[in-house]
């Protein structure tokens, strides 16, 4: 009983010790602009396209998605990523969301159920980054996309904004948020989200989740 008693013990440490590991490293992160943020790019696996009967699927998964994912990356006056989160140092691999994303079912993509767009909750998150084959160590910027829903005046995207640890893969921060969507073109259209979302964490988010998680 006693050897039993002294392994419980040990394995209470040790997930004490996981978990303030965790908490350290997510309270450095928000505490010095010198830790590097690696961004993953936009996780489509669980998004719903709501009221866009007529949408081309096939083009949205095979095209449109990685043609969204490579603006983000390539137009970094409009995507801050690296303001909006007060890093020195962002690099990019959108290789694991890439690859999650070619594994999409067209056929999924649209919905008529306007409840999709809040239908994740924080597990449905930490399946999606689970099912990311990262082969990194460090912190990891993704955003999990839910819901796309078009409006006759207004249009909407609901996404998570997730930091991760990309070794263990455990989710680190998770926090949604919605923006209005605008533009030309599908891609655009629904890239906004995203500069929308990075311009709403730089000027009140990221000081809202400094005092959260960097305390």
């Amino acid at each position: 009983m006693k050897r039993t008693l002294q392994l419980a013990v040990l394995m209470t440490a040790g997930l004490f010790s996981a978990v303030t590991a965790s908490a350290q490293t997510l309270k450095e992160f928000f505490n010095s602009s010198s830790v590097p943020l690696t961004y993953l790019g936009i996780d489509y696996s669980k998004a719903k396209l709501i009221n866009d009967p007529g949408a081309n699927t096939s083009d949205i998964k095979n095209r449109l998605y990685n043609s969204i994912n490579e603006v983000v990356v390539n137009e970094p006056k409009n995507y801050d990523i690296a303001g909006a989160f007060h890093k020195d140092n962002v690099s990019s691999d959108l290789s694991a969301v890439k690859a999650k994303n070619d594994k999409i079912n067209s056929g999924s993509i649209t919905s008529s159920n306007t409840a999709d767009f809040n239908s994740m909750t924080e597990s449905d998150v930490a399946s999606a980054v689970r099912g990311l084959n990262l082969n990194k160590s460090g912190i990891g910027l993704v955003f999990v996309m839910e819901g796309m829903k078009k409006e006759e005046k207004k249009s909407y995207g609901s996404v998570w904004v997730v930091l991760v640890d990309m070794k263990s893969k455990k989710v680190l921060m998770a926090e949604r948020m919605e923006a209005e969507a605008a533009g030309f073109g599908f891609r655009n259209f629904w890239a906004s989200i995203i500069k929308k979302t990075l311009n709403s964490i730089e000027k009140k988010k990221y000081k809202d989740w400094k005092g959260k998680y960097g305390a």
